[in-house]
């Protein structure tokens, strides 16, 4: 079994953070704030299903850290602490549905979706227990759900059509 990083998922990996820096910045001057369109996830979920386990873990925790330290958003505590656990867990679940389970495209975002949300559940209740921090899980999760239909939709609609499109072309430049 291979496990060495290759340059080529180094590359899509810095790629992949570029962009889950940039999408929400685009997005914010449409107006579409992050909680309803949900931008940083698309980038994050299309890593996980393209990168390795670890580095599609990897980049689900440092893209709202480096956003919220760049650019503000998301603001660093309690936002981009659970923001860190819940893209972290996307990423890594795509990656492991996808490529140990061999699950469809869309079966794994949905399955990525739900692990992403219960994640980011546990870390408001620990924040809640640890840090008094003013939030309840449930409620959290419920209203980031509710928040983020329409963000949800186009995942759903755009992500698993992207994956196959990147695969392709993925697939196309080792051939050549």
């Amino acid at each position: 079994m291979n496990n060495r990083t290759t340059t080529k998922e180094l590359v899509l990996s810095g790629l992949f953070l570029a962009s889950g820096l940039i999408l929400p910045m685009i997005f914010h001057s449409f107006g579409l704030t992050g909680p309803i369109a949900l931008p940083m996830h698309i980038p994050v979920l299309l890593g996980g299903f393209v990168l390795s386990p670890v580095l599609a873990l990897c980049l689900g925790i440092i893209t709202p850290l480096v956003s919220s330290l760049l650019t503000g958003m998301p603001v660093i505590f309690p936002m981009a602490v659970i923001m860190m656990f819940e893209l972290g867990t996307y990423a890594l679940t795509a990656s492991l549905m996808s490529r140990k389970m061999n699950l469809s495209p869309i079966l794994s975002l949905i399955g990525a979706m739900a692990a992403g949300r219960i994640a980011a559940g546990i870390v408001v209740a620990l924040l809640v227990a640890l840090f008094g921090v003013q939030m309840n899980p449930v409620l959290f999760v419920k209203g980031a759900v509710l928040t983020g239909i329409p963000g949800i939709i186009i995942q759903l609609v755009f992500i698993p059509s992207l994956v196959y499109a990147v695969k392709g072309y993925l697939r196309k430049s080792a051939r050549a």
